[in-house]
């Protein structure tokens, strides 16, 4: 009960000075708010609000039937412009797509002399311009096919393909996007927040009056994983909550609070990572080029960025012993499936027996390195 009550006051004493240091403070607010909008709106991979023109040389029925079929979402109302001004306004980047339709276009398709049309495509947009130009193609496609069949549905063909997306119907890249940057942000800031907390006291001169304490290095490490834990799970649920749910209205299809038990679990891993660098680096700066080192790794290979089927066989068995690998997978599982505890628990196990494997060795590599220190 007196090793448990020391851990319980030397965390308190590390949530205060987390509350005082402005910078961490501000790090960690910015990790789970502004950084997860950001990266959910501005990686957007699909067609949103393209710009777009059109070069009406026909003047027919057909013509501005095609140009009314360019619509919100994905295309901004199109704007007729001269056939002269392609080029600078090309050069200028004022649309990504300008459409050519040519004189008499409406007569040679009916008389099926199979008519050039031109697109004008701008690919230093690169994500718009390739699907964009994929859209353009079958929509211009579908519009040519209902006017000759004079019809609103297309020719019915021999095999029906039915595509339905499951979880993400739209493929919208803000709903994958926003939730593993949370997952990306618990990671990085584990390492950093625990990893600091015992370079602060070492840099601060306040690790030699703790060792010389009635403390065991155990209880003084303890107290950092705690307090750090606290602080990123109340972020966490804070952010999505507030900032993924509400703010950016993604849906969270499983049950936030079983996330967050996977949440505690991971987080004894990682922050037993960022004790571990703490006792080899000396100075903040070398414990920022030691978290380069092992964050950005697990980081990419965990899931989170590229599916692991996508990678070479041995990599994806070398990162089965990596708890990020299952995190990210019963992470995904939880909040874009809504599977529940009876899906997810031999991820929860793998963690947990994983986790808890290295924060004993980060522990001992504590004491031992406190033990020279003292």
């Amino acid at each position: 009960m007196r090793s448990l009550e020391n851990i319980f006051w030397l965390g308190t004493k590390e949530l205060r000075s987390f509350f005082r240091d402005w910078v961490l403070l501000a790090f960690v607010v910015y990790s789970f708010s502004l950084a997860i909008i950001a990266q959910a709106q501005s990686n957007s991979q699909e067609l949103h609000n393209a710009s777009i023109a059109i070069v009406d040389e026909d003047h027919s029925v057909l013509s501005r039937r095609i140009a009314a079929a360019f619509l919100p979402p994905y295309f901004k109302p199109p704007v007729y412009v001269e056939e002269r001004d392609i080029d600078r306004l090309m050069n200028t980047g004022r649309y990504t797509f300008v459409i050519d339709i040519p004189p008499h276009f409406e007569r040679d398709v009916l008389g099926d002399r199979k008519p050039a049309l031109q697109i004008a495509v701008d690919a230093t947009a690169m994500v718009q311009a390739g699907i964009g130009s994929g859209y353009a193609a079958q929509i211009i496609s579908t519009e040519i096919s209902n006017f000759v069949t004079r019809s609103e549905a297309s020719i019915i063909p021999a095999v029906t393909l039915s595509t339905h997306m499951a979880f993400n119907p739209n493929a919208t890249t803000g709903w994958f996007s926003s939730v593993m940057g949370i997952i990306n942000s618990i990671t990085m800031l584990a390492i950093i927040l625990a990893g600091a907390a015992v370079v602060r006291e070492r840099e601060h001169g306040t690790m030699d009056h703790l060792l010389v304490m009635p403390l065991t290095p155990f209880e003084i490490a303890m107290s950092k994983i705690w307090a750090n834990a606290v602080i990123i799970t109340g972020a966490v649920g804070l952010s999505l909550i507030f900032i993924v749910e509400r703010l950016l209205d993604v849906p969270i299809a499983g049950s936030i609070p079983l996330f967050m038990v996977g949440v505690v679990i991971y987080l004894f891993f990682a922050t037993a990572i960022g004790l571990f660098l703490a006792t080899i680096a000396r100075t903040m700066p070398q414990l920022g080029l030691l978290y380069i080192l092992v964050a950005v790794p697990l980081n990419m290979l965990s899931g989170a960025t590229t599916p692991l089927e996508s990678m070479p066989q041995f990599l994806r068995t070398i990162m089965q012993a990596s708890p990020s690998t299952h995190f990210v997978a019963y992470a995904q599982a939880i909040l874009y499936r809504g599977a529940g505890l009876e899906i997810v628990w031999p991820r929860f196990a793998a963690v947990a027996v994983i986790g808890g494997i290295f924060l004993a060795l980060a522990i001992r590599r504590f004491r031992n390195s406190s033990a020279y220190s003292s």
